[in-house]
């Protein structure tokens, strides 16, 4: 019931709970402040959130990384070197600077969303090259994030590379790896996590753009159409660029939905997290990131909705049964955002 009204109601808590870190008192010392309080402390929730995540994580999904390598490399490799440049592109149209470059740069750097993965679903693409895909940006994040960054933050700002690849280790990688071993030893972890773990993920990923925006007070009236633009600019971006390297790749109609949602949609929240963590002088870069957050489901769900209201072509309609089998995985992923 929980778990019901608060993926439902998502957007309705996240304001609310925005509202309430935005107006809380600062002065009173009778009344400490919990969202400033807890920010020394998101990384830990963001691990917490990922062990979840690896422990729906399915055997078959892991072995689908390494047995279509080719396919899933190649759409990491579009993640990863569209996003950084459009981002980097965006900011410098828009005329970005200071800590909003930085924010924006991050959300171009850092993996894809598990959000993607439901997205596909409801966009009757294929499940689980979805999942393939999000498995190794993930992986893959603490050699290649620290580098895309080095590229495109390195420019603007300074900041610790050997650092940022250890964190994302230990608050991604790690706690996935070690969720993916306990569920294939215990049954009673994987029902457990299947139980909670969307809702551990959910109020996750609402606390964390709560602690930004209480971070930012003051900052957050300065927030413009311009910055909108520019994160709508990397978003649309992003989708089009992962469609039209499905279409240079010549991959059926269900991968070709999940590349798009895939390399539109950014782990965000992640961002935001590594935003507070590597720049604590300067928290209005997180603002961008907890915008690109809100921002990448509301388009992807649109976008997922139109792509299904299109049918997929009868030669493709075999594979996309078969990829349905994440489903259960998927929906886990959805959560976290992540965004």
């Amino acid at each position: 019931m929980l778990r019901h009204y608060l993926e439902r109601f998502l957007p309705v808590w996240l304001v609310l709970l925005c509202l309430v870190a935005f107006v809380w008192s600062k002065q009173s010392a009778q009344q400490p402040d919990p969202f400033l309080l807890s920010r020394p402390y998101l990384p830990h929730l963001i691990a917490l959130t990922m062990l979840a995540i690896g422990s729906l994580l399915a055997r078959e999904e892991l072995l689908g990384v390494f047995q279509r390598w080719p396919l899933v490399f190649f759409g990491t490799a579009v993640q990863y070197s569209s996003m950084p440049a459009l981002a980097y592109l965006s900011s410098q149209v828009w005329g970005l600077k200071g800590p909003w470059l930085i924010g924006c740069l991050m959300v171009g750097c850092v993996p894809g969303a598990m959000a993607s993965n439901v997205l596909t679903l409801i966009a009757r693409g294929n499940v689980s090259y979805s999942v393939s895909l999000t498995t190794s940006a993930t992986l893959l994040s603490p050699l290649v994030v620290p580098f895309v960054m080095w590229l495109t933050v390195g420019r603007f700002a300074k900041f610790p590379v050997v650092r940022t690849g250890v964190e994302l280790l230990f608050m991604v990688v790690l706690p996935v790896a070690v969720g993916f071993a306990l569920s294939q030893f215990s049954t009673l972890w994987r029902k457990t996590a299947e139980k909670i773990g969307p809702i551990i993920a959910n109020l996750v990923i609402l606390w964390i753009i709560a602690v930004v925006v209480a971070a930012n007070r003051t900052q957050l009236y300065a927030v413009n159409g311009i910055l909108v633009a520019a994160l709508g600019m990397i978003n649309f971006g992003g989708y089009a660029a992962g469609y039209l390297a499905a279409i240079a790749a010549r991959l059926p109609v269900g991968m070709r939905r999940a590349l798009t949602l895939e390399i539109g949609m950014q782990n965000a929240g992640l961002g935001t997290t590594l935003a507070l963590s590597l720049f604590p002088d300067q928290p209005q870069a997180a603002i961008p990131c907890a915008l690109y957050t809100f921002g990448c489901m509301f388009t992807g769900t649109l976008l997922s909705r139109w792509m299904a209201s299109f049918p997929i072509p009868p030669s493709s309609a075999g594979k996309q049964r078969s990829s349905r089998t994440a489903n259960s995985t998927s929906q886990m992923d959805c959560q976290s955002e992540a965004s």
